[in-house]
């Protein structure tokens, strides 16, 4: 039903869980808890409801207490890119660890890498089902394992499942700069009024995320002065941001992880009319149901479903999605607004891409550090240098995600600790 939203270009109309049937995705049933009622709060950030989240990987502490925390699922409200109000999901989690650092216990704020495009495959979900296979769909929680290292430290951690991806409304609009950094700053605030949270809005918070979450956390450093000048930001983790999407499609179209451009047109098809538009007059029959296949995949599915499947082979023409929106100027302006680094981004920011990442190409991640850091920012950027590991089978750009994630976390953890960063936006000229 969702994708075939997306494909008619229709809006979904908000139920309340009493109203709605319970929703199925590939064999999941999707709990009620993430169905959005049909009024929402009035503030950004505001909770609408939670829940105990039992993790799916935990173990007793000496004192009673779950190790590495107790979990809250959550249900907020954010406003979507274009200006309206909407429910997102997500989890928080109080760590077993004090924390040593200076002032009260700091928050992070976790966007996660790409899961999927259906509603089984969200992060909060994940983190109680670490793995997903019925036969009909594959879901792995990698994020936990960013999550317990951020939780060791004594910090809190708020993980946001996107707008669209759990609460079943709506489709999850992948990589939309607006609703990625509107869910993450916003589910910052939430994370204060859950019951039993020890951080408050005095405490110290960061941005951690990787891939799809290092966008994510990179638009919300851009967007916080603005948008969420309340969240108090000590420093922003931006690991593989796609920043440039022109570039990233490019990276994407033909290689292991092909499905997420299907994602990406779903998304911006369902909240942008000028690409609505464009994937209606281009996108031929084959095209359309692979689009909604796709809609409701996790990344496991899409790699056996859609790897190295080229975008021309769902177009009228016969030619490639990026070709398309190139030869369109109303597209083209739509994926330009899209572009992260035309704002300068609030506190330090620390900015790692593998220098051989071909899936969120390289070349424009070390520019978005390049953009931040003609604008004044105060800008760490640290290049993976790792061998080449094959061209698009995903290794070059999943790789650094976890040779990386030690530094990453340590640097982050300074920043909440209230130390100084510097810049090396000196360096750039040099480095790779």
């Amino acid at each position: 039903m969702a994708a075939g939203t997306v494909c008619a270009g229709l809006a979904a109309v908000p139920a309340s869980a009493a109203e709605a049937p319970p929703v199925v995705s590939r064999g999941v049933t999707i709990p009620e808890f993430y169905t959005p009622p049909a009024a929402l709060p009035a503030e950004n950030g505001a909770l609408i409801r939670s829940e105990a989240l039992p993790l799916g990987l935990n173990i007793p502490g000496l004192d009673g207490r779950p190790m590495p925390g107790t979990a809250t699922r959550l249900m907020y409200r954010s406003t979507d890119s274009t200006g309206a109000p909407v429910a997102v999901t997500g989890a928080y989690i109080e760590p077993s660890a004090a924390w040593k650092g200076s002032g009260p216990r700091p928050l992070v704020a976790l966007a996660s890498g790409t899961m999927g495009q259906g509603d089984q495959c969200a992060p909060s979900f994940a983190l109680q089902h670490p793995l997903t296979l019925n036969g009909d769909t594959v879901s792995v929680g990698y994020e936990a394992l960013a999550v317990y290292r951020i939780l060791a430290t004594g910090a809190a951690v708020v993980v946001t499942d996107y707008v669209g991806l759990g609460a079943t409304d709506r489709l999850h609009t992948y990589v939309n700069r607006l609703d990625q950094g509107h869910a993450l700053l916003d589910a910052a605030r939430a994370a204060r009024s859950v019951p039993g949270a020890s951080v408050t809005a005095a405490s110290r918070t960061g941005l951690y995320g990787y891939s799809q979450g290092g966008g994510a956390s990179a638009a919300a450093a851009e967007l916080q002065p603005t948008y969420a000048p309340d969240v108090r930001l000590a420093g922003t983790y931006a690991g593989a941001p796609p920043a440039d999407l022109t570039s990233v499609m490019k990276g994407i179209d033909g290689s292991a992880l092909a499905g997420a451009l299907a994602w990406s047109i779903n998304g911006f098809a369902q909240a942008d009319p000028d690409l609505r538009a464009v994937v209606e007059a281009n996108i031929g029959a084959a095209g359309k149901a692979a689009l909604a296949d796709a809609s409701t995949m996790c990344v496991g599915d899409a790699l056996f479903g859609y790897g190295f499947t080229k975008s021309g082979t769902w177009t009228t023409s016969g030619r490639s999605i990026g070709e398309i929106i190139a030869a369109e100027p109303r597209a083209r302006a739509a994926l330009d607004r899209q572009r992260i680094g035309t704002l300068k981004p609030s506190g330090p920011v620390r900015v790692a891409t593998g220098v051989h990442d071909d899936i969120v190409p390289h070349a424009q991640a070390r520019q978005l550090a390049v953009d931040w850091c003609r604008k004044g920012g105060d800008v760490t950027y640290d290049a993976v240098v790792l061998p080449n590991l094959g061209d698009k089978i995903l290794t070059n750009h999943l790789v650094p995600l976890l040779t990386d994630q030690g530094a990453a976390i340590g640097w982050l953890t300074d920043r909440l600790a209230g130390k100084p960063s510097t810049s090396n936006c000196w360096s750039m000229p040099v480095q790779p």
